[in-house]
């Protein structure tokens, strides 16, 4: 049987343990260490039609790497290309949403699937969504989030509003809308308050159901860094 286990506090591994016969799907590039017994396989998952969704709706990759356990138990350690926390997720009553790159380990029992969501009804029409990760079956699912990732409770008395970027997975039963921002005016205002604010897209969940959020955005991250980035100045013309 496949144990996941998190090592470590800030920025932690993923620690997974396989018996004889055992096998575990990774994002491609996960691995750092593993015990020689063990292999590491490329391969498609879900098909080539699924695996294509995965690489250009989902910015994942389109071969998954296979952890398995062939000739013997053993151990391998993983970690997320982005720095930050990782959280274990039982699937089977409870099945989940992941946001793009949210994925980074699962058992072979955990399908992953593509669902596709209406993306003009989320900006012009005030709801919907857009492309999204879901998993199917039983077993588990380690995600990863830039910085640290907290669990919020979503109760019929609580509905949340997440901004996309720190969204990392969420509970598939609830209900949920995408906004441009969390202000109720019309498609330009919208656009207006979301330059001003600095907001993107914003989910609003409601329901009963467990939300997942990271206290980082990558999207923000890499705007920061390009704002920042050293710029070449002309040199001066002194004729």
């Amino acid at each position: 049987m496949v144990r996941f286990e998190i090592e470590g506090g800030v920025d932690p591994l993923l620690l997974v343990r396989l018996d004889k016969g055992d096998a575990v799907a990774t994002e491609s590039n996960a691995m750092v260490a593993m015990d020689r017994v063990l292999s590491l396989k490329g391969r498609t998952r879900g098909g080539f039609f699924g695996s294509i969704a995965r690489k250009f709706l989902n910015e994942e990759t389109f071969f998954q790497q296979w952890v398995e356990a062939e000739e013997g138990p053993g151990e391998v350690l993983l970690a997320p290309n982005l720095p930050g926390d990782i959280r274990i997720l039982a699937v089977g009553e409870r099945q989940y949403c992941l946001s793009d790159g949210a994925f980074l380990a699962s058992t072979s029992e955990v399908g992953i699937t593509t669902k596709m969501q209406s993306l003009g009804r989320a900006i012009f029409g005030g709801n919907g969504g857009f492309f999204i990760m879901s998993t199917e079956g039983r077993g588990d699912v380690a995600v990863s989030g830039f910085g640290s990732i907290r669990e919020v409770e979503v109760r019929p008395d609580r509905p949340i509003n997440v901004d996309n970027g720190h969204l990392v997975a969420w509970d598939a039963s609830l209900d949920y809308e995408v906004t441009l921002n969390t202000s109720r005016s019309g498609l330009m205002g919208k656009l207006i308050q979301s330059q001003i604010t600095g907001e993107g897209l914003v989910l609003k969940f409601k329901g009963s159901g467990k939300v997942y959020v990271c206290s980082r955005s990558k999207g923000s991250f890499l705007d920061w860094i390009t704002a920042s980035r050293p710029t070449d100045k002309a040199p001066a013309n002194n004729d």
